[in-house]
């Protein structure tokens, strides 16, 4: 039998007749930008991350969120922010849209996410902001990080696109940090109907946000800034209203996956060959993405014979960002950055839903022991 890698089918039509209902409601209302369903989403979210010293506001991507959060630090232009080469290239990407520059160091292997002490010495007179990312959905070792910024005066922005409900010694990713944005793009594990983000920050940034989110307008048609069309979404907000709620359990049971992938793992022999995802100390991974390590000489090979099996699977990531061609002018050569190279040649996703059922991550763990002949 074929297992998909992801079928958003089963985690939402489960609740269509609740979303129908709210999307029936802003269509009668007509309130479509703004208004009651987003400022409700809003209060929704805030209570969820029990937010005090924060607060969130409703974007209209992850990426969007981040670049919103660096229109509001304003940064000078030609600064740089340290983060990872490891990770979508959206990170890097809102950096160089706000005029500044991404240094970059390299990924513990173990997490796949920013070495805190290869940080400090990639800290210059130019630095002004780190942005860790929590990647496939563990946080990243946000501590250190934090003091590396006290001891330097640095912001921190975490890029929590991945990790949505992930906890870090008992406080949740995003609001560990000065600012964070968070994806709520289909296929993560709060997920819209569309594109739709939330940038998370400490509330001395909040009226600046406010504004900053609709083209730095302070009343109707005075501009005090230049900001953009960050909006959320009505309806984004209104069928995410009606998911959130679900988030703790479909986190929950992502996380007793990941559990049953280790055991299966072990029982076909395969922990010498293949590495599982370990979960660092004082965390909780809510498994975004279930990424295996496979021997660089074999993981091609097994990612063509689970698709031959018609297994869903993905690399993420084939390239490094300082391999992408926009980001040549940085100066990186190969060799800069081994682990986040390394990984590129090792890593495999495979389905971690939270739809998916015990047989079927059989059938993914037994397609590959067949492939390595255990």
């Amino acid at each position: 039998m074929g297992v998909p890698l992801l079928d958003l089918t089963r985690e939402n039509r489960p609740l269509w007749g609740e979303i129908s209902q709210k999307v029936e409601q802003i269509a009668d209302s007509s309130q479509f930008i703004l208004g009651k369903a987003v400022s409700d989403f809003e209060s929704q979210i805030s209570s969820y991350f029990h937010l005090s010293d924060h607060f969130a506001l409703g974007v209209s991507s992850g990426t969007d969120a981040l670049l919103m959060a660096l229109h509001v630090l304003d940064f000078p232009i030609g600064k740089n922010i340290i983060t990872t080469p490891y990770t979508f290239y959206a990170t890097s990407g809102v950096i160089h849209r706000a005029g500044l520059v991404p240094r970059y160091v390299d990924i513990k292997p173990g997490s796949f996410n920013i070495d805190p002490e290869k940080i400090k010495s990639a800290i210059n007179k130019d630095t002004v902001a780190i942005m860790p990312v929590h990647l496939y959905g563990q946080p990243a070792d946000m501590d250190e990080i934090n003091q590396i910024a006290r001891e330097h005066n640095l912001v921190v922005i975490e890029d929590n696109a991945q990790a949505l409900g992930a906890e870090y010694k008992g406080r949740p990713t995003g609001t560990l940090g000065d600012m964070a944005g968070i994806s709520f793009f289909p296929t993560k594990n709060l997920g819209a109907f569309g594109d739709a983000g939330l940038m998370i920050g400490k509330n001395q940034y909040k009226e600046k946000s406010t504004r900053v989110r609709v083209h730095g307008m302070q009343d109707r048609y005075d501009h005090v800034e230049i900001g953009g069309n960050f909006r959320i979404d009505a309806l984004q907000a209104a069928i995410l209203s009606v998911k959130l709620p679900h988030l703790a359990d479909w986190n929950g049971q992502r996380r007793e996956n990941a559990k049953l992938y280790r055991t299966l793992f072990q029982k076909k022999n395969l922990s010498s060959i293949i590495t599982i995802p370990v979960e660092e100390k004082d965390r909780t991974h809510i498994y975004h993405q279930y990424v295996v390590r496979a021997p660089e000489e074999s993981r091609n090979d097994l990612k063509k014979y689970l698709d031959e099996k018609q297994i869903g699977n993905m690399v993420y990531y084939p390239k490094s960002l300082h391999e992408q061609k926009p980001f040549a002018y940085l100066g990186y050569k190969l060799g800069d950055f081994p682990e986040s190279e390394k990984a590129t040649r090792q890593v495999l996703a495979l389905p971690i839903h939270q739809s998916i059922t015990s047989l079927e991550i059989e059938e993914v763990v037994s397609v590959i022991a067949d492939f390595y002949g255990k």
